[in-house]
């Protein structure tokens, strides 16, 4: 909670991987508050009143996946919402004729693009999906110490490149939002 909270202020791609990871936690939690109390609560440290919080934290997300029938996957709606906001400011600064400098880091990554799409992406997963989902399997990857080519950390480096320009980008526009959080 904590963490996403921080993570939201400063930059939301890491606040958006970060909340997909707590949805699976609670999923390897089987969601549910025991499973909580066992396997994340544990990890954290603090007094009564910041656990209390922590717990009010995870028991809503929980709810919430409930509500939603995302037990087994997919994504909570609070972070789709997330999702569709930098879809739509990532189509509003690449329609942009005069916005160099995020136009020039879309085309070098469009290659990567195409690729993961061929690789079989949802149908209707637009273009920052892709690319999330992308750089999630990355980490994902190097947790568990797989073996990642070359060719895919290079692809990666421009992919978060890219990705955190638009945080950026996403960051000055929500800028007095964010301050008053």
């Amino acid at each position: 909670m904590i963490v996403a909270q921080k993570k939201r202020r400063e930059n939301i791609i890491e606040y958006l991987l970060y909340m997909w990871q707590v949805e699976d936690l609670i999923r390897a939690a089987n969601v549910t508050e025991e499973g909580i109390e066992n396997l994340i609560l544990p990890r954290y440290q603090g007094d009564e009143e910041m656990l209390q919080s922590i717990r009010a934290w995870y028991r809503e997300l929980i709810d919430m996946m409930r509500t939603e029938s995302k037990q087994k996957g997919g994504h909570l709606d609070i972070n789709r919402i997330v999702l569709l906001e930098l879809e739509e400011l990532h189509q509003r600064l690449s329609s942009n004729p005069e916005d160099y400098v995020y136009s020039g880091l879309y085309f070098k990554i469009l290659p990567a693009l195409i690729q993961l799409r061929g690789k079989g992406t949802k149908e209707g997963e637009r273009d920052i999906e892709t690319l999330l989902n992308a750089v999630y399997g990355y980490i994902t990857l190097s947790l568990q110490g797989k073996e990642i080519s070359d060719e895919t950390q290079q692809s990666m480096k421009q992919i978060s490149a890219f990705l955190a320009i638009l945080a950026h980008r996403y960051n000055l526009e929500h800028e007095q939002e964010l301050k008053s959080n």
